[in-house]
């Protein structure tokens, strides 16, 4: 790119470790000159709000790129209710800053949606990177809020493939789409859980080393369904099969009900409880399959990048929004499976079939962490960088006598 780089503001709720990785890719490109604004820094217990325990993220998240915090006049801040960030200042942020172009993460609180509006009334163009997808059924009316939303923002930035026919149905043009995948840092997850054996991670969670091992891991909560993966496990058993053992990492407010049901049956399992950012690479290394029943409130699921970094495959409901980009199920490239929400007789039958198929998994693993190679911070970052000096070199062609602020 010729000339100087596209000052550029990324607007997001607050540190969020997925995102981390990408922004340090953004802040080294020399087309790029970022600044990140955060909503609100959230403390242990604003953090560890869904997850059932407070808790602080043991990677550093304010390291290797420029940020600055927005005044948050929400009456009770938070970063998991629309209302938590509130931040009308946003707009004299911006107006200082001389922004040649603005990135917003979705609409999921209201401080997105007051940025959009702040850089309409400045004339600076808005870049959308929002997670939302068509695996969910919603009415006719909200769909058209959405055609009438999305198509106020100079670019959108899909995730993937059921993030990108979002875009499509609601009208934006592919001129106007840039793909910039969900990612993880693959090499960091790789390189953590290689630098354990299968036997020293199972010795960890208190695990058998001669049992398969399935894993759920996140919040236990609604969208996830904990629940459909302990029903197969126990429909495996009544079935007469060996069950796999299995492994639940996380907390949140279904725990309770998901230990009850585990006892109740008397299944292997084992409940780890919160597991921070280190160690998580432990617990796929322990595992030798992923599964997540969740249904369409999972936009992305960003578990299954994690697990197949580690070399695991993914077991997925149809309504996960990573399933299209990041599972195979068939053929020599398989990378997992996927079934029907809610079908737990189908999720059984995939766990006992794996079972009995050891030598499947470990191709399938394989070939989970080729695939999800593609799925990088430097891929998403590519993609927002794109993004942002199209629709900024747009505005320099429509206002050509506007100089460009260099802050």
């Amino acid at each position: 790119m010729s000339g100087p780089p596209v000052k550029t503001a990324f607007v997001t709720s607050h540190p969020i470790q997925y995102q981390i990785p990408v922004f340090r890719e953004l802040f080294a490109d020399s087309g790029i000159d970022l600044t990140v604004l955060f909503c609100h820094l959230p403390n242990a217990a604003a953090q560890g709000d869904g997850f059932g325990v407070a808790f602080e993220w043991d990677l550093p998240l304010l390291e290797g790129y420029r940020y600055e915090v927005l005044e948050n006049v929400a009456s009770e801040p938070s970063v998991t209710r629309f209302a938590g960030c509130d931040t009308p200042g946003v707009r004299d942020v911006l107006r200082r800053g001389g922004y040649d172009a603005v990135v917003v993460n979705g609409w999921n609180v209201k401080a997105m949606l007051q940025t959009r509006f702040a850089c309409h009334r400045l004339g600076i163009p808005c870049v959308v990177r929002g997670e939302a997808n068509d695996l969910r059924i919603r009415p006719w009316w909200v769909r058209r809020i959405q055609s009438l939303l999305v198509n106020r923002y100079a670019a959108c930035c899909p995730i993937g493939t059921a993030s990108r026919a979002f875009y499509q149905a609601r009208g934006v043009p592919d001129r106007r789409l840039f793909n910039a995948p969900y990612c993880v840092e693959n090499d960091r997850f790789a390189g953590a859980a290689a630098a354990s054996t299968v036997g020293e991670a199972r010795a960890r969670f208190g695990l058998p080393e001669d049992r398969m091992v399935a894993l759920f891991s996140g919040k236990f909560e609604t969208k996830k369904r904990p629940l459909d993966f302990l029903k197969a496990l126990a429909a495996v058993a009544d079935a007469g099969a060996a069950a796999p053992h299995a492994l639940l990492v996380g907390d949140g407010p279904l725990r309770g009900e998901c230990e009850a049901f585990a006892h109740a049956r008397a299944l292997p399992a084992t409940f780890a409880g919160f597991v921070n950012q280190s160690e998580i690479p432990l617990a796929y290394r322990a595992a030798d399959v992923l599964v997540l029943p969740s249904d369409a409130g999972e936009t992305w699921g960003l578990v299954v990048n994690e697990a197949m970094a580690c070399g695991r495959p993914a077991i997925v409901s149809d309504r996960v929004g990573c399933g299209p980009d990041l599972i195979e199920a068939e053929g020599a490239h398989a990378t997992g499976a996927i079934f029907p929400l809610g079908d737990v007789p189908r999720l059984a039958q995939l766990l006992s079939d794996l079972e009995q198929d050891r030598d499947r998994l470990r191709r399938m693993g394989a070939a989970a962490r080729e695939r999800v190679a593609r799925y990088s911070p430097a891929t998403a970052a590519e993609g927002l960088a794109a993004a942002v000096q199209s629709v900024s070199d747009r505005t320099v062609k429509k206002r050509p006598t506007a100089p460009r602020r260099s802050g």
